[in-house]
């Protein structure tokens, strides 16, 4: 075993696998992912946590990653190039794998501009590619990327990648997936898979090259939930081949919802009879609800049980204790610099006062020497008019009768 992750294991065991995909709020409430986490679990067999998906800042996938694991949830962490350079990357993988997490799904990511904060600066110091190799060099050589050894405790992650067969050009697809397997990637979830025909093709020219015997290839599905959905995505979302049967089965639906759901139950069915398909990716963000209904409709229900691999983090009260934890050291450190200030303000009085009596004692000794000085010049005064007064009778000689 490369990593020893649940997801890992279900592939390596020849299981149909199924992954699922929760995005982190906007805001700073774990509580959301552990809902979400709720909903999934029982239902796939690893979830990917999105990275800011859309370049829309949201909660980080390490942070969401870590509340999923702790509701029992295995994470696919998600790492754009988008946000961090070489040094960030490699600090994030070597945090995730100190947690816990096993598996790392490396992708360029969206740009900025189509985001919320459009005049970010967009890094990409590196693309997908480049960090699969980095993150593989990481796990397999146990070096950083600048060839700086990482002498214990090596990242152990199972690698996934993203691959696009609708995209143009057609006959292109499956050498950019070979690549991205050259590169480290031991997985592959791939677009939205609407048009399985054109799937099905792209599909038999993987098997021409021998990739579906060095990585494993999950097919992307999403239940789509309108016409109006369908129809954008068809005209507007670039790499998409929405098929007009697909809009037309939502566009004559009484329920359009569940016509999606149907669609998408259909769509699995289809591409886990193609060969060198190893599972499916259920993208189905925001409406985490439909998953369990169409992994069960699909007969991929219940999941296989393995061994999770023991993290230190398995339990939903952890989340808990490490707040606790935090706030009580925040709490020692607060007392801890408060006391140190308390003490650096007594040094301070205690300075002044001995400077202020160190100032008084010198003024009094000033004045004792200028009382000495006041003496000493009346004793001369003295002297002095003694002396004048013997001066003179010397000058005024002997008088009469002397």
């Amino acid at each position: 075993m490369i990593a020893g992750s649940n997801l890992e294991q279900v592939l390596s065991s020849g299981q149909f696998a199924v992954t699922g995909e929760l995005g982190p709020p906007k805001n700073g409430n774990y509580e959301i992912v552990r809902d979400k986490a709720r909903i999934l679990k029982g239902h796939v067999d690893a979830v990917n946590i999105t990275d800011c998906q859309t370049a829309i800042v949201r909660m980080s996938s390490l942070t969401a990653g870590l509340v999923a694991l702790a509701e029992g949830v295995e994470p696919v962490m998600q790492m754009t190039c988008r946000d961090r350079n070489r040094i960030g990357m490699q600090s994030d993988i070597l945090g995730a794998s100190a947690l816990g997490i096993k598996n790392l799904l490396c992708l360029t990511g969206d740009h900025q501009k189509f985001g919320n904060h459009p005049q970010a600066k967009g890094v990409f110091d590196m693309d997908s590619m480049q960090l699969l190799c980095m993150a593989r060099g990481m796990r397999d050589d146990k070096i950083f990327q600048c060839g700086e050894e990482i002498k214990d405790h090596e990242p152990r992650l199972f690698l996934g990648a993203a691959a696009n067969p609708f995209a143009d050009p057609f006959e292109y697809r499956p050498i950019r997936l070979a690549k991205k397997v050259d590169a480290g990637a031991n997985f592959i979830q791939t677009q939205i898979v609407y048009n399985v025909d054109k799937f099905a093709r792209f599909m038999e020219m993987v098997r021409d090259l021998g990739l579906h015997e060095r990585v494993y290839i999950l097919a992307g599905v999403t239940p789509p939930k309108s016409v109006g959905m369908a129809r954008y995505m068809k005209n507007f979302v670039p790499g998409l081949d929405v098929t007009d049967e697909v809009i037309e089965r939502l566009k004559d639906a009484k329920d359009p919802k569940e016509e999606g759901i149907n669609i998408c139950v259909d769509i699995i069915k289809q591409v886990s009879e193609i060969p060198g398909v190893a599972g499916v990716h259920v993208m189905a963000i925001e409406w985490e609800q439909a998953v369990p209904e169409i992994v069960s409709l699909a007969g991929l229900s219940p999941r296989p049980e393995t061994k999770m691999v023991e993290s230190r983090l398995m339990s939903s009260d952890s989340i808990e204790l490490i707040v606790s934890r935090v706030r009580k050291e925040s709490k020692a450190e607060i007392e801890k610099a408060l006391e140190q200030a308390k003490a650096e303000v007594r040094a301070s009085r205690d300075l002044v006062v001995k400077e202020k009596d160190r100032t008084a004692s010198e003024i009094s000794g000033l004045k004792k020497q200028a009382e000495e000085a006041r003496a000493i010049a009346e004793q001369k005064d003295t002297e002095i008019e003694r002396l004048t007064a013997e001066l003179a009778e010397i000058k005024a000689g002997p008088g009469p009768g002397r």
